[in-house]
């Protein structure tokens, strides 16, 4: 017997829609999932939303279940926390994480659900795909004790990053934004907080994550000689131009990029399953809970997601809750 859902669908660039879909039989190795929470990730959500894809990008891009082909109509989102309702005896019952759209129910393979671990709320859960891309880029960083590190940007990744390194022995943590509501933000999070023009310089280590040309040369200028900036911005289809004629080559730096499609190299050994089951376990930590700064409806989102993309919704992260 077929059920229904709903889903959050983008029909075209700047216009979402809520659309009745109808689900897939279950087989014996799937399971069927009520969505109780889901997360926006705020930085490439908007700019899907705004159509801003480029077409070199399409194919790296697609959320492991998406429907539709960019710039839409496509279904896309990859923060999801449900119970699963119908599936393997081991994870009936069980509130589970999963990389999929905005949806109220849906039928996915067994292996593509985690089981949240005991003392993660199902609330705070939905920071576990920002979780994850924080630990890749730790990974990548490999910051050692005793350093001097600068996170420029304090959105949704960039304080996932400043909220792991704060448990880093004898590191100088600075979380670096040009808006001062993020001061007490950093403040939850147990960093140091400056505005651009003032931060410190002299850094071992800069992680970039604010996704504007601007952070991205400011992170070159709080660097020591021989420092590095890892950048976790994806600028779309924007090219960035940035003052590699000045200090760069004299200085020795070094800027390398990290994307969460494609673990570590530094961490070759693992694998996405154990990447994502210690995201899990380091979400027990209530500090997290600072980056969850919005929530709506379901049934808002495509209101939601307008004011999201052109900024006059100014989350962190952005909470969805499915009622029923």
């Amino acid at each position: 017997m077929s059920q229904s859902a709903r889903a959050f669908w983008l029909r075209s660039p700047d216009h979402g829609e809520i659309r009745d879909v109808t689900l897939p039989a279950r087989g014996d190795d799937e399971v069927l999932v009520r969505t109780l929470w889901s997360g926006v990730s705020r930085g490439t959500e908007a700019l899907v939303f705004r159509g801003q894809v480029p077409r070199s990008q399409w194919d790296v891009m697609r959320a492991p279940f998406q429907d539709g082909d960019f710039p839409g109509p496509v279904k896309y989102g990859y923060l999801s926390v449900g119970v699963v309702e119908e599936g393997p005896a081991r994870l009936t019952g069980r509130t589970v994480f999963c990389l999929y759209p905005h949806q109220t129910r849906y039928v996915v393979p067994a292996s593509a659900v985690t089981p949240l671990p005991d003392g993660v709320p199902a609330e705070r859960a939905v920071l576990t795909g920002t979780v994850e891309t924080a630990v890749n880029a730790l990974w990548d960083a490999a910051p050692l004790i005793g350093d001097r590190i600068a996170v420029v940007g304090g959105g949704m990744v960039g304080c996932s990053v400043a909220a792991l390194l704060a448990g880093y022995p004898g590191v100088r943590v600075q979380l670096v934004d040009a808006d001062p509501a993020r001061a007490a933000t950093a403040a939850a999070l147990g960093v140091e907080f400056a505005a651009p023009e003032a931060a410190r310089d002299g850094c071992d280590l800069v992680v970039h994550a604010s996704a504007t040309e601007q952070g991205l040369a400011r992170s070159l200028e709080l660097l020591r000689a021989e420092g590095t900036v890892i950048d976790l911005s994806w600028y779309g289809d924007r090219r960035v131009t940035l003052p590699l004629g000045e200090g760069f080559h004299s200085r020795r730096l070094t800027i390398r990029s990290s994307q969460v499609g494609t673990v570590s190299p530094a961490r070759a050994q693992r694998g996405y399953a154990d990447r994502l089951a210690l995201a899990l376990e380091l979400l027990a930590d209530p500090a997290l809970n600072a980056l969850i700064t919005g929530e709506s409806g379901f049934e808002e989102l495509p209101t939601v997601m307008q004011g999201l993309a052109t900024g006059e919704i100014p989350a962190l992260c952005h909470r969805v809750r499915y009622d029923g």
